[in-house]
Formats: C-alpha cells, structure tokens, sequence
C-alpha cells in the first residue's frame, strides 16, 4: 500500500484521534502550570506508552509535545509566570495586557500565533525532511561519527553562561552511556557485576529523575506557594482586523523559529527572543513593547511553537535531538524499535507521513482546545503545590517501574532526581547531559566501525566529503560564540568612539 494512505487509514482512527487530543489537552494543562514543563510530561508518560503501539505513542507524545510548548504562554499571560522557559518573552507583553483586562485577548492571540507558527513549520517539515533524508541515505560510519561530534558541539550552544559547565555535564552524559555492554566486543564496562547494569541504564527513568524528580525538588522549596488567577477571560476569539494586522509579524516570527528549531540545541527559548527582537525592531511602535502590544505576544508565540516542526526535522532525518523533547522522543522511538534517521525513511516510510499528520492535527486540536478551554485552563493553574506534588511524585514513581517492571529503576530515578537537584542548583546544564547520553554511544560505535573499515586509517574521519561538510559546521559552531563576542566588543567601542 502507498505509504501516505497507510499514514492516513493510522491516524485518521477514533482511537488514534482521542489519544492525540488527549496528549494535547494534558500538554496545554501540564505547561500552563509554573514549574511543569512539556520537557518533563513527555520523559514521565514515555515510559506509559509502552503497552502502546508505535503510532499510539508517537501520537500521545506529539500531543503533549505540541500542547505543551504552548501551554506555557497561559501562566505567562495571567501571572506573568512563564510555564516553560520558551514563554518568557511572552509575559513581556502578555501580563500588562492582562492587567488591562485584555486576558482572553492576550491568550486568543497567542493560541492563534501558536497554531499558524505550527502549521507553517509542518509544511517546512513536510518538504525539507524527505530531501535531507535522501542526502543521509549516503552516510556510513565515517559520516555519522561526524555528524556525532557535531551533535556534541551543539554544547556551546547549550551551556548558558559557562562552557566548562556545559562541557563536565556533556561528559557525565557520554561516561553514563558507557554503562553496560560494549557495542562492538560485548564486554560488560562499568557494571560493578550489577545485573541491572548489563543492559545500561534505562533511559526513560534517568529522563523522568532528570526533568521530573528533580523539578519536584525545586518546588518542594516553595510547597505553600499558592496563586490564583483574579482575570476575567473573555473575547479569547481575535479579530480578522487584529488576526490582518498580526499576520506579517507572525509569518516572519514562524520562519525564524523553523530554522531556530532545525538547528539541534537551539530550542524554543531562543526563538522566542529572537521573533521578539526581530518584531520590535521593524515595528512602528518599538517604545510599546513590553507596555501590552498584541505583537509582543504573537512573535514569541508563533517562533516557539514553529521550533517543534523544526526540531522533528533532524531528529526525523539524521537522528539528532533538536532540543530535549526530541532527545527524550529519541528514546520513546527505540522502545517501539524503531531508529530515527535516514532508514527511517527507508524502512517506515508510513511513520514519517503519520507524524506529518499527526503534527498538523495535533496544532488543529490545540486551537481549539486553546480557544474553548481557556477559562478550564486558568483555574488549572491555580492548584496549590501540596496537592500537585504528591501527583507529580506518584506519576514519576509510576512511570519508572513500568518501564521493565523493576525496582531498579526507580532507584535510577531518585538517584538522578537528586543528581539533576544538585546539577541544577550549581548552575550546570542538564541540556548537555542529554546530548552526551544520546550522541556518546553513536560516537563510539561508529568511530570504531570507520576504523575497522579503513583498517586503521584515521584519515577516513576527515577526507570524505560527507563528513568533511559536518567537520566544517562543527568548527563554526565552536568559534562562533568567540567571534561573536569579538564583533559585539568592537561595535561598542565603535558606539564609544562616535
């Protein structure tokens, strides 16, 4: 049968459609809490998925995926408390609105952004993958040990304020994919004669200690914290006058977080304050942002939301997370045997058309639910602490044992909660630990396999012009942050001068 109408008779299913709009509507709830982040729902229900079958739990995942990113904007916009970090610039604009009692308009306009930011990045996803997928069908072992190490200079990019910070986590990461059994003589490393270990450790519970247990721990700081919500929420539908007006704004504002997006490591956060920058400084009005101007909401809105059509584009294509969502999602695809990447394309050609789809509806069913449940959402948000937490711990728990119905990881859970505690109170990014544990083991592995092939001769990494394209992007991408710097020192002195 042809690939897309096998895609379609998938999805286009009461099952699979209830399933998508219930990740979407737990996306939208568990991002417009403070604290919660689309990150964490989709490392905790992974490991739910796995009764699933592979289209069930990417469309559940995609949901919470989608929903999530958006769902952020609403706490944002009623408390100035971002739900997720790709909401800050949201509150910028959205709370004074609120203030104004503009709420249900501040919100119509970032669920509208949202969707149209979405919707344009599918269509960038559905015509950009396929090329770059016939582009990776070329690789070999050379190329992805390339493509690896690019992978892993994206720690630049990730660090925050400190690269040395960034680069101990990214090798914590990488010695934690050691773990186990050694990919090419099977020889068990790092085990303590542990049979839990032998395997590696279990990527799912790591995930939900490192994003799930972790944050709980953080709230648990502030557990009598309680707000409400005193805004009205009504006219949540824009206008076609303010939609009109909006629309160069949020066409320009989608491109930048597609690309943004389809950088690996980039992520919603920086499409957000780069759609928000780039729409004060061609607009009219650049003295009203951040005193309540509708564009202040939809840039933001509409940049982090195109960043998930973004970020399926190399995770589809190459096998590299775009952004921790992705590299969780990476995990939920293994668990359903199935490999992201160009023989993806290859050997389940189906998948990818359903996941065309599936994004789509899943942006269709966050308008609407966006829209309809706004009020639903706003008292959502306004649950107190001591009853959220015990929730969360309970899904967390929950979710680790049902991985392999083991103990074990549930140890390997509270372990790396308090790891990711620690981590995160010390200022290191979890963000390069990720990329160390998903991108050490294809380093590795292919290293050793382009070696082998070339019977020693290192010059295989290097000369080949697929993987010399990848050495050429991952220097850029080292130097860049320092020429940067350079190039801002000098303009200020330049500004100095005059």
């Amino acid at each position: 049968m042809d690939p897309v109408l096998s895609a379609i008779q998938m999805v286009i299913n009461p099952e699979i459609l209830l399933l998508l709009l219930a990740g979407v509507a737990g996306g939208i709830a568990i991002g417009a809490i403070p604290g919660l982040t689309a990150t964490m729902a989709v490392a905790i229900l992974t490991s739910f998925t796995f009764g699933m079958s592979a289209i069930e739990a990417i469309m559940v995942l995609l949901g919470i995926y989608v929903g999530g990113v958006y769902g952020g904007s609403i706490s944002a916009i009623l408390l100035h408390i971002p739900g997720t970090p790709s909401a800050i610039m949201t509150a910028r604009d959205g709370y004074p609105m609120a203030k104004q009692g503009l709420a249900g308009q501040a919100i119509g306009i970032s669920t509208t952004a949202s969707f149209l930011g979405g919707m344009i990045s599918v269509v960038f996803l559905v015509l950009g993958a396929p090329i770059i997928s016939r582009f990776a069908l070329k690789f070999s072992a050379p190329e992805y040990f390339a493509l690896a190490i690019f992978g892993l200079s994206i720690i630049a990019n990730v660090s925050g304020k400190s690269l040395l910070k960034g680069l101990i986590a990214a090798a914590l990461g990488i010695l934690l994919s050691a773990i186990g059994m050694d990919p090419i003589t099977g020889i068990q490393r790092f085990t303590f004669n542990e049979m839990n270990l032998q395997t590696g450790l279990n990527f799912v519970p790591l995930m939900i200690g490192l994003f799930g247990l972790s944050e709980i721990l953080q709230q648990l700081r502030n557990v009598e914290n309680h707000v409400e919500v005193r805004q009205e929420i009504k006219n949540v539908v824009p206008s076609f006058s303010l939609l009109k007006r909006l629309s160069k704004v949020i066409v320009r504002s989608s491109l930048i977080g597609t690309f943004i997006g389809a950088l690996p490591g980039a992520g919603g956060t920086i499409a957000s304050f780069a759609a928000y920058n780039d729409a004060k400084q061609t607009s009219q009005h650049p003295e009203k942002f951040g005193e309540g101007i509708p564009e202040g909401v939809a840039a933001p809105e509409a940049a982090n939301n195109a960043t998930v059509g973004g970020a399926l584009m190399p995770l589809l294509t190459l096998g590299v997370p775009g952004d921790a969502i992705t590299a969780i999602l990476i995990g939920a695809f293994m668990i359903h045997s199935l490999q992201p990447g160009p023989m993806l394309f290859r050997n389940n050609p189906e998948i990818i058309y359903a996941i065309y789809l599936g994004t789509a509806l899943a942006n269709i069913f966050m308008l609407i639910v966006g829209l309809v449940g706004a009020r639903l959402f706003a008292r959502a948000i306004s649950l107190p602490n001591n009853i959220l937490i015990p929730l969360i711990l309970l899904l967390c728990i929950v979710g680790s044992y049902a991985v392999s119905n083991n103990y074990f990881d549930i140890g390997v859970m509270i372990l790396f909660g308090i790891i990711g505690y620690s981590l995160d109170n010390l200022d290191v990014p979890m963000a390069p630990m990720v990329l160390g544990i998903v991108l050490g083991p294809m380093a590795e592995t292919n290293l050793r396999n382009a070696l082998i092939m070339a019977q020693g001769q290192v010059s295989v990494l290097f000369l080949r012009p697929i993987a010399a394209f990848f050495w050429v992007i991952t220097i850029a991408m080292l130097l860049w942050p320092k020429l940067k710097k350079r190039w801002q020192a000098r303009s200020q002195e330049v500004v100095t001068q005059e």
